[in-house]
């Protein structure tokens, strides 16, 4: 399965932002997408994930400002509202599926203050 990200640039703090993710096969039964940054000397961390059936879940970080969804099973956006010069990073796309995972090749997002 190839995941294939795209929305990323640069953008002043507080203008919004839109990430999506389209993976090559519609993933059937239990899934999990997500999208997942890693800053500049610093660790991969989760951003926000939802699940075939919708449940959502996000870091502390951006709950309140970021918004996670799926159009359609194969689809998932990030909806970056609120952006501050801290969530600057390389967002990686990510899907959990059958026991395996799989992850886009990463899009930079740079928020300026």
């Amino acid at each position: 399965v190839q995941l294939q990200a795209s929305g990323g640039g640069t953008v002043q703090a507080g203008e919004s932002l839109r990430l999506s993710c389209v993976t090559s096969e519609t993933p059937f039964g239990f899934n999990v997408m997500g999208w997942f940054r890693q800053a500049a000397g610093k660790q991969r961390e989760l951003v926000a994930t939802i699940t075939s059936s919708g449940a959502t879940n996000y870091a502390d970080s951006v709950k309140g400002r970021f918004s996670i969804s799926r159009d359609n099973p194969n689809t998932v956006s990030l909806q970056m509202n609120s952006p501050k010069p801290e969530d600057t990073a390389v967002y990686y796309c990510h899907l959990g599926w059958r026991g395996l995972a799989y992850w886009g090749q990463g899009t930079q997002v740079t928020v300026s203050s």
